[in-house]
C-alpha cells in the first residue's frame, strides 16, 4: 500500500536512483531475505552510482570532445613512435593534478586528435572539467567576442577548465590578435590548469610559426617547459585502415 506514494515521493525529491532501485527490488523476490540495513544499502549505492553517471555525461557532454575516443582503445601495434610506457602514465591523469602540459605532433592522420580526445574521455571519467576547441574556431569566437564585448567571459570560460585541449594548433601563421588571444589563454592557465596541444608541425617550429619573438617566448615559456612531449610518425592510420578493409573485402 505506501509503495506507490514512497515511489511519488523518491521522484518528487530527484532521488531517481532510489526510486529506480526501489522499483527492481519490488519486483525481486530473493531480496526479502535481505535485512532492511541491506536492501537499504542498495538504495544507496544505486543513487551514488546514478548520480556520478550523470555528472561523467554532463562533463562528456560540456566537453564537446571531436571524436569518441577512448584509452582503453588506442591501437599500439601501428609503427607510430607512441610511448606505450608514457601513456600508461599519462592515463593516470597525475599530470593534470600537477598542472602539466601535453604537446602532441606529427603528420596527418596519424592519430593525434584520436589521442588527445582519448586522454580528455579519461579526464572527464576521473572528474576533470574538460573542452575540446579547435584554434581556428577558437580565434574566430574571440574575434567576434571581443566586438560584443563577450570576450572576457570567454576567456574565463576557458580558464577554469581543469583540461583543455587545443586542437590543430600551427595549421597557418597568426595574426597580432591571434598571438595575444593565445598568450591571454596560457597566461590564465599557467601553473593552474593542464592543457593538451596537436598540430602537424614539429614544436621546434612553432616559434617562428607564432611570428613575434616577444610573444613567441612567451608563449612558449608557459606551454613548453612542464609539456610531455609526443611525437607520432607513420603512414595515415586512416589510410592504414582503408587498405586493410579494402584487402579484407578482396579477399587477400
Amino acid at each position: 500500500m505506501l509503495a506507490h506514494p514512497t515511489l511519488e515521493k523518491l521522484y518528487s525529491l530527484r532521488l531517481w536512483g532510489m526510486a529506480r532501485g526501489w522499483e527492481e527490488q519490488m519486483r525481486m523476490t530473493d531480496l526479502r531475505e535481505l535485512t532492511f540495513e541491506e536492501r537499504f544499502g542498495l538504495l544507496v549505492d544505486r543513487e551514488m552510482t546514478e548520480r556520478r553517471d550523470l555528472r561523467l555525461r554532463v562533463r562528456l557532454k560540456t566537453a564537446r570532445l571531436r571524436l569518441t575516443a577512448c584509452v582503453e582503445d588506442i591501437d599500439y601495434r601501428q609503427p607510430r613512435g607512441l610511448d606505450k610506457g608514457l601513456l600508461l602514465e599519462l592515463v593516470s591523469c597525475r599530470w593534470i593534478k600537477e598542472r602539466q602540459n601535453i604537446l602532441i605532433t606529427g603528420p596527418t592522420g596519424v592519430g593525434k586528435s584520436y589521442l588527445a580526445c582519448a586522454l580528455g574521455n579519461k579526464a572527464c571519467r576521473e572528474g576533470y572539467r574538460t573542452l575540446y576547441v579547435r584554434l581556428p574556431r577558437l580565434l574566430q569566437e574571440l574575434h567576434i567576442a571581443r566586438g560584443n564585448g563577450r570576450y572576457g567571459k570567454v576567456l574565463a570560460g576557458l580558464a577554469r577548465m581543469d583540461l583543455l585541449l587545443i586542437d590543430d594548433w600551427g595549421l597557418a601563421p597568426l595574426d597580432d590578435y591571434g598571438r595575444r588571444d593565445i598568450l591571454e589563454i596560457l597566461e590564465d592557465r599557467h601553473d593552474v590548469h593542464s592543457t593538451i596541444v596537436t598540430g602537424q608541425l614539429p614544436v621546434s617550429g612553432w616559434h617562428e610559426m607564432i611570428g613575434d619573438p616577444t610573444l613567441a617566448d612567451a608563449i612558449l615559456d608557459r606551454l613548453v617547459h612542464n609539456a610531455h612531449k609526443i611525437e607520432l610518425k607513420g603512414e595515415s592510420m586512416r589510410k592504414t585502415l582503408k587498405s586493410l578493409t579494402q584487402s579484407g573485402h578482396s579477399g587477400t
